[in-house]
């Protein structure tokens, strides 16, 4: 008799706890917003933080509570924003697409100035004099910008330099600003010319340390027939709004500093 009594004790307590958990559910669960639902499954679910937000849902939060502007996210295809545009009564304005441009061509040509044999991290070693490479502006070859990248668009060469694959990157700028020597840019997918040197050293130390860096001689400038060369702090720097991808500059720099780059 007293397990037959404990049993239905139980068994009341239990059929009550549910009841009581069934109710709570519905009176607690939070309401979420129809569009943020529509707005976050027309996004890429990549949950790479460079828009600011926590995830691609708190980025849908934003974008509906007009926090956030929609090319914040720099993943989300153009036919995806113009959905969301949509869902949030808004007019979506074009922006040139850009891809991320490694400045520094120096690798294993550049001089050493000591044997680092710390962590395999770019940050890690420019704590110890700014690096082991002669050159305090240059690529120090670790790989942190390969291991941010959340698309797998870096990878190392042979020349312990990134190689930024533009069909797969997608802007994000996390490698950007990953790197502690600054040598990555966001430049417009249009460009065909870049400047690969950060270097802003008179030109004798340039070539003391580095063969392939920018010496500031300023013939980029006079080959340039647009004005879209200007030498700044002994480093050539490109106006992409003036630059008519006639790579004048490239074949003219006694260096190579400047390149064409490769879109393919």
């Amino acid at each position: 008799m007293e397990i037959l009594s404990a049993i239905l004790i139980l068994g009341f307590l239990g059929l009550l706890f549910g009841v009581g958990l069934a109710v709570s559910s519905k009176k607690l669960a939070v309401q979420v917003d129809e569009k943020v639902e529509k707005v976050f499954h027309l996004l890429p679910g990549a949950n790479c933080g460079a828009c600011g937000n926590p995830g691609c849902f708190g980025f849908a939060e934003s974008l509906v509570g007009s926090k956030s502007a929609i090319d914040a996210c720099r993943v989300t295809n153009d036919a995806s924003k113009e959905e969301i545009a949509k869902i949030l009564g808004q007019s979506l304005e074009k922006k040139v697409k850009r891809t991320a441009v490694v400045h520094c061509q120096g690798g294993k040509k550049a001089q050493d100035r000591y044997n680092y044999q710390g962590i395999k991290d770019c940050l890690a070693a420019s704590f110890i004099l700014g690096g082991n490479k002669s050159c305090i502006f240059g690529c120090l070859g670790l790989g942190t910008c390969v291991k941010v990248c959340p698309f797998g668009a870096i990878s190392m060469s042979d020349e312990m330099l990134p190689v930024i694959d533009p069909k797969i990157c997608r802007a994000c700028n996390k490698c950007v600003l990953a790197c502690p020597k600054k040598i990555i840019s966001l430049t417009p997918i249009t460009g065909v010319v870049t400047v690969c040197c950060n270097s802003h050293d008179f030109g004798k130390d340039v070539k003391s340390v580095c063969p392939v860096g920018c010496i500031g001689c300023k013939i980029c400038e006079k080959a340039c027939k647009f004005g879209a060369m200007t030498v700044i702090n002994n480093l050539a720097v490109i106006d992409y709004h003036k630059c008519t991808s006639c790579a004048a500059c490239a074949k003219a720099c006694p260096t190579q500093a400047i390149q064409i780059l490769s879109r393919a």
